[in-house]
């Protein structure tokens, strides 16, 4: 019997380097993370994703991998993060991993040696041309930093490929050496305990390098799978693929390719939704992709560790979006595509709204995905570079460099957020452990109660008819349980009336915004303030 155990899962996503520092070095490490663990359990955490520990340049955060089968000197050890992994099972958590397998750095030996000679058994790990295509300016993934897809390497006299950064080579997935090289490294951290990965860059991953290749390129995918779950049959991947719903059933195949796939659409029509203080876009966006096989899974997300995408949407929602959360598009613009902002400081900071978003996201049909930081609404930093102004050090105290490092403030990798509404004086986790309205103890609240209604995760979903544009109301039933979520997203208080099929079902409150009324009797109206939520079990608890 397959065990499905993504489907009730809560991830939350960090950055060794930037969430605790053990030994005072300025930079976040596998000790650190460890004696942290504890946080994250007690925040009802069941499943951590780790972004790139591996060693690195570190040109890119880490997604510039020179060595697939290490963790980087400066975060610890393998036997640290064995220590991280065996102690995270104990708390009943699961890890998966970054699987950074489209691209390698520069400085990686393989592309080294690939470099010193064509005859190199190294050579076809890569992608080369003796002259620059002529459409090498095309399919550029970051517009504005990146200009081409191809560069020259004087030590190689030729170009390499380079989807990304000219920093990181393409590897050549048509190559048979080089998949059987990346079942090694699955298998390898697999040996280590991990419960699977998260697959960055799925659709460049699969994407051929060449005409010649007649094989089906999803077809990797499927080898992938299989490996996997022959090494181990409960281990998942999730995929990274923002790519157009037609392309969604080649990535999860017949339940025989990847489990989980990040809901990109929905992600982006639901801040379309937020800014609007409408539910059409949501609506939209939830309806737009197709049937998935009964064991793929959608992860949903408010915010994640890259900027924001809003590539689905037309350039004139886009413009929408930045005028209505008042954003500066010269300063938060990037890649001709999304924000480079966490969504705390997009809505100014107003807990309605914020709570409102995440009440959002751990209601909807899948899995819920956390960001590092989220919990407390940990704010961003625009004077970092690129992606890197969402990716702060973690607030743990009001302390000297919010408590995530006894390094003096200028050896720190990256500084701490110090402003007068998001700095760590103002926000951290001491603060709110000790504020029982605060934004942490909400969230801990809330993943209780989203563990408590594994219908969420498991049920078949429909909407439910409110009669009010800025009203969402939709449930979820799996076996004999049904729950169903309301929430409002306009500002302005309202009371509506849910047309449900079982007109004589009770609704027993959850968890809501505020203590409202109970609804007595069969009665479906329900009261919701502005920007307000309701979670409610219809009919009755099954315990």
């Amino acid at each position: 019997m397959l065990d499905l155990w993504y489907k009730s899962a809560v991830i939350y996503c960090l950055d060794v380097e930037t969430y605790m520092d053990a030994d005072g070095d300025g930079i976040g490490d596998f000790e650190g993370l460890t004696a942290r663990l504890d946080y994250l359990a007690g925040l009802g955490i069941t499943c951590v994703w780790l972004m790139p520990f591996y060693p690195t340049p570190n040109r890119d955060n880490g997604y510039d991998v020179k060595d697939f089968y290490n963790v980087d000197p400066r975060l610890g050890t393998l036997g640290d993060f064995v220590e991280f992994t065996r102690q995270s099972n104990e708390r009943g958590m699961r890890v998966i991993i970054d699987l950074v397998v489209n691209h390698t750095s520069i400085e990686h030996p393989w592309f080294q040696e690939a470099c010193k000679s064509k005859d190199s058994k190294y050579r076809d790990f890569y992608v080369w041309a003796d002259e620059k295509p002529e459409d090498a300016h095309k399919g550029v993934i970051f517009p504005g930093v990146q200009d081409s897809t191809w560069t020259y390497s004087e030590a190689a006299g030729a170009y390499y490929f380079h989807q990304f950064y000219e920093h990181q080579a393409d590897l050549n997935v048509e190559n048979p050496k080089v998949w059987q090289e990346i079942q090694k490294i699955m298998g390898f951290w697999l040996q280590l305990g991990v419960s699977g990965f998260r697959l960055d860059a799925a659709p460049f991953l699969v994407e051929l390098k060449s005409a010649h290749d007649s094989r089906d390129e999803y077809a990797y995918l499927e080898d992938m799978r299989q490996f996997l779950s022959w090494r181990r049959g409960d281990a998942i991947i999730l995929a990274e693929a923002n790519v157009p719903m037609e392309a969604v059933p080649h990535y999860f195949g017949d339940g025989d390719k990847m489990q989980m796939l990040f809901n990109f659409m929905a992600n982006q029509y639901l801040i379309l939704a937020l800014a609007r203080e409408e539910v059409a876009p949501l609506i939209e966006g939830l309806k737009a992709p197709p049937e998935i096989p009964q064991v793929g899974q959608w992860a949903y997300f408010v915010r994640n560790h890259d900027e924001l995408s809003l590539d689905k949407l037309s350039d004139e929602q886009q413009e929408e979006i930045l005028t209505k959360f008042n954003q500066d598009k010269e300063k938060v613009w990037i890649y001709d595509r999304g924000i480079r902002r966490r969504f705390p400081p997009m809505v100014q900071g107003d807990p309605r709204r914020v709570r409102l978003a995440y009440s959002l996201m751990f209601t909807m049909p899948g899995t819920p995905v956390l960001f590092y930081g989220e919990e407390i609404g940990l704010g961003d930093d625009l004077s970092q570079d690129e992606r890197n102004s969402i990716r702060p050090p973690m607030q743990w105290s009001g302390e000297p460099n919010a408590g995530f490092s006894t390094a003096p403030p200028d050896q720190l990798f990256r500084p701490v957020i110090s402003d007068d509404q998001f700095g760590y004086k103002q926000l951290n986790v001491i603060d709110q452990r000790r504020d029982p309205s605060s934004l942490l103890n909400w969230m801990e609240r809330a993943i209780r109660m989203r563990k408590e209604c594994p219908e969420f995760g498991w049920g078949d979903w429909q909407m439910i008819g409110t009669g009010h544009p800025c009203v969402f109301a939709h449930r979820c039933d799996w076996r004999d349980g049904s729950v169903m979520a309301v929430h409002n997203l306009s500002r302005e208080a309202c009371t509506v009336t849910l047309n449900l099929k079982e007109n004589g079902d009770r609704l027993i409150d959850l968890l809501g915004d505020r203590p409202y009324h109970q609804i007595e009797g069969v009665s479906h109206e329900v009261e919701l303030d502005g920007y307000g939520y309701r979670w409610f079990r219809i009919g009755g608890y099954h315990l």
